[in-house]
């Protein structure tokens, strides 16, 4: 394996050694998974720079694959946490890794990254390049559970990472981007090309940077309250939110008097509101007692 050299000589796979790992494991990169491997290591250098990832830093990565981006994090002087589903990649990752970085310090997770509740460390950064088809419920999981987490970079398609960024008013605002914003304040940090995944999705990428909320804006139980009531106002985006939150609330009197009191009116929609919004209707209805 040769793979491509920086300067300081750290290593990182290029395509020849992606195809290579996957035909020596026989991985076929399947949509059902997610599988969209990062092939060039200018790529992984940017994500990784975009991310702020300093040395010395405990960074859990999610997906890790076949390593590409793992190596760009130990390049950079990172100690990763690569929580992998796949045994086959979860038994590689650290026979590539020694490989191309013997020095690189690195600690594999075999699980799902949508059912872990532990993790051996307390990792202050996360950076991945998330699987398409979960991106949202896997970041939500982790920023829930892991808060020793305070900042990151995730690849996602473009359409779910604009989601996510979103402030309200936008088009695209909806029940990822206030349930996002309940951790922290999100921006869009870049696009990323087609050309640079093996194989080529049918999709384009963007690169999501977040930073944590310094302060909780609300305990457990108002989160779980305030969650509830985005779901319903999202399931019905079109209508008024005493409509859509009738569901949740018992009518549409009820919701139309919780939305007064939080001096939100009857008649806005889910798109117009912020998560504090939100979170002060949960608190006027008593949905958090």
């Amino acid at each position: 394996m040769s793979g491509e050299h920086s300067a300081g000589g750290a290593r990182l796979l290029g395509p020849a050694e992606i195809r290579d790992l996957a035909d020596l494991l026989g991985v076929t990169p399947t949509k059902k998974l997610g599988q969209n491997f990062v092939i060039d290591a200018n790529t992984v250098r940017r994500i990784v720079k975009t991310a702020g990832v300093q040395a010395g830093e405990q960074v859990v990565e999610i997906g890790p694959g076949l390593g590409s981006l793992t190596l760009g994090l130990t390049e950079a002087g990172a100690s990763v946490i690569a929580v992998e589903i796949d045994g086959r990649l979860a038994e590689q990752l650290p026979k590539t890794v020694s490989l191309m970085q013997p020095d690189a310090a690195l600690e594999v997770v075999h699980q799902d990254a949508l059912r872990i509740l532990e993790l051996p460390g307390a990792p202050v950064r996360l950076v991945a390049n998330l699987p398409y088809n979960i991106s949202v419920p896997v970041l939500l999981h982790f920023l829930e559970h892991f808060p020793s987490i305070h900042a990151g970079i995730v690849m996602v398609q473009a359409e779910v990472g604009f989601r996510i960024a979103a402030l309200p008013g936008s088009k695209v605002y909806g029940s990822p981007s206030v349930k996002a914003a309940w951790y922290g304040d999100w921006r869009t940090a870049g696009t990323v090309s087609r050309q640079v995944f093996w194989p080529v999705p049918n999709v384009d990428s963007v690169l999501v940077g977040f930073e944590r909320r310094t302060d909780a804006i609300g305990t457990e139980a108002e989160r779980l309250a305030t969650f509830a009531l985005v779901d319903g106002a999202f399931q019905q985006r079109r209508k008024m939110l005493r409509q859509s939150l009738s569901g949740v609330l018992g009518d549409s009197a009820t919701a139309s008097a919780a939305m007064e009191a939080a001096g939100v009116k009857p008649t806005a929609r889910g798109e117009e509101l912020t998560v504090h919004d939100f979170l002060a209707i949960a608190r006027a209805s008593h949905l958090t007692d």
